[in-house]
């Protein structure tokens, strides 16, 4: 089992990685909470799949459990089931003193993390992450929110978990285009930071070897993401490095009102389009795009979109790095160093370019 501790002074927690995880994590848990109740928020897709499972080893613990279970998909992260997970929260009657688990992926994670953060003006939650992507980067580093009409997480708040409880085994029951939907993720992380990681998928040659390589992938990209966070908890500076594909990434899944590519669809067109872009500009190492490029066709990811940049930059306008007429863009200098780069927002055809 790997073990990483996460140092943010009283908020500190720890994560946990282990294949068969989830049959521990009652245990786990009740020695981090006094809590007599657990509302466990999940979807309607995991539900009856790990539905029983997590009733029966929080039961066991000691635990009086309540599934909570809201449609799958973006789009319900947003005010009105949000509003309904708090009603089922307070029919369910928690006190402050009980506590949220997360089974999920990242939207219910991320409502989920929300209403624990809001109920009752704060109550303990912990994380069970579902798929790859809320394993290697929703999961970790307490960003919880709901989308609203105008953009993507702008209704949110940093609020730590008290626990993550990662078991790659979760992920045998997803279908593989959600698997490299967050491997775009990790993918990012070797961009930004972690070279060995980036090289690891340069190696991968079949599907088998991305399955025995898979726990390893897990532990780089949340010592990845671990590490920025610990400097940067409130994304006032360095943690904006995480943000890498996620300008374009984030324009794209709302133009096609996230209904048309996933989340890490985006950000690989994101990393690719940026990336391409930065080369000519002389900001980034040649080859480097190529080099993300060729990864991302391995994981079956999109690298470009059809979409003219025109309509793009207005979707970008609702970004959370602007500020004012200003706006940070995260660049490559060479795979595994990245830089921000703030920008007038009436310089982004510059750096936006499809087709």
């Amino acid at each position: 089992m790997a073990s990483i501790n996460v140092d943010l002074g009283k908020d500190s927690y720890t994560i946990e990685i282990e294949r068969g995880l989830i049959h521990r994590v009652g245990e786990k848990i009740r020695a981090l909470t006094k809590a007599e109740k657990i509302a466990v928020i999940t979807d309607d897709h995991v539900e009856p799949l790990y539905g029983n499972t997590i009733r029966e080893v929080l039961t066991k613990a000691g635990f009086d459990v309540r599934v909570i279970a809201i449609p799958a998909g973006e789009t319900s992260k947003n005010l009105q089931v949000l509003s309904d997970v708090y009603d089922a929260l307070s029919e369910f009657d928690m006190s402050r003193s009980d506590a949220i688990v997360t089974l999920s992926g990242g939207v219910p994670g991320d409502l989920g993390g929300f209403a624990a953060a809001t109920y009752m003006r704060g109550i303990p939650f912990f994380q069970i992450p579902t798929t790859i992507l809320a394993q290697i980067d929703s999961s970790v580093g307490g960003k919880v929110a709901v989308d609203l009409p105008s953009g993507k997480n702008l209704a949110g708040a940093f609020y730590q978990p008290k626990g993550v409880f990662i078991d790659p085994d979760l992920l045998k029951t997803l279908p593989p285009r959600y698997i490299h939907d967050g491997l775009a993720e990790a993918v990012k992380y070797g961009c930004i930071g972690d070279p060995e990681l980036f090289e690891i998928f340069e190696s991968l040659e079949t599907e088998e070897d991305l399955d025995r390589h898979m726990e390893e992938i897990i532990l780089h990209s949340v010592l990845q993401k671990t590490k920025v966070v610990e400097e940067d908890e409130f994304d006032t500076g360095k943690r904006q490095v995480l943000n890498f594909g996620h300008t374009i990434g984030h324009a794209v899944e709302r133009y096609f009102h996230y209904s048309t590519f996933t989340h890490g669809e985006g950000v690989a067109m994101g990393m690719c389009l940026m990336t391409e872009q930065t080369e000519k500009m002389g900001i980034t190492e040649k080859g480097t795009a190529d080099r993300i490029i060729r990864v991302l066709h391995k994981l079956s990811l999109p690298t470009s979109i059809a979409v003219p940049a025109e309509e793009l930059i207005p979707q970008i306008m609702h970004d959370k790095k602007r500020r004012g007429k200003k706006i940070t863009l995260v660049v490559l200098e060479r795979i595994g160093k990245a830089q921000l780069l703030t920008i007038d927002t009436s310089e982004l055809p510059k750096y936006i370019v499809t087709g």
